[in-house]
């Protein structure tokens, strides 16, 4: 559960932050994160052609800045989500995989007990 009781005033200076390189099935995703008490800050940009590896059951919130990605659900579904939109999803609900065929930077909110690995 997210909470954000007793977390102080942090300023993120994301200049600063290290970037991870992740591998996709194709392209890849760069990432900084910032943690702070039990919450994960995100900053993701897909590259051009990018497709997850995997399907993700975590819980997010997660708001496109620039491109479109697209999710696709375990269930089938496909839903295309330009800049400036958002999408939310629970812990264990709906699995999905990221998928951006023109590249796409977005920011995202999550439970921060599974910190992204490099592969």
């Amino acid at each position: 559960m997210i909470e954000f009781a007793g977390i102080p005033f942090s300023e993120i200076r994301w200049q600063n932050m290290p970037e991870i390189k992740m591998p996709g099935r194709t392209g890849h995703a760069t990432m900084q994160t910032f943690t702070r008490g039990g919450i994960r800050l995100r900053r993701v940009v897909y590259s051009l052609g990018y497709e997850s590896d995997h399907w993700c059951d975590l819980g997010h919130v997660v708001h496109v800045l620039e491109g479109t990605l697209t999710m696709r659900l375990k269930d089938g579904r496909a839903i295309d989500v330009p800049a400036g939109g958002s999408f939310m999803v629970g812990d264990g609900i709906d699995p999905h995989s990221a998928v951006s065929v023109t590249g796409a930077k977005v920011f995202i909110v999550d439970a921060s007990q599974n910190p992204p690995q490099e592969k």
